[in-house]
């Protein structure tokens, strides 16, 4: 995996977000189609470190994430 791969990541979860503001990591998997865990957090690691994205727990799950866009 490459920065560039990894940006292509970002762009892809950027895209899902977009549509739908606010998902889950599972729904996030699901629609994004990235195959590994590593391509999804590696993704969210770029959006968050630019300020894209805002990352909470679950209240109803404490495994899950859920992911959402900031809006500027």
């Amino acid at each position: 995996m490459n920065v560039e791969e990894i940006g292509t990541y970002a762009g892809t979860v950027w895209v899902a977000l977009n549509d739908a503001n606010t998902l889950g990591l599972k729904q996030l998997k699901k629609i994004t189609k990235l195959k590994t865990d590593k391509e999804i957090f590696a993704a969210l690691g770029w959006l968050a470190r630019e300020g894209k994205i805002t990352i909470a727990s679950d209240p109803d799950d404490a495994k899950e994430f859920i992911i959402t866009l900031v809006q500027e």
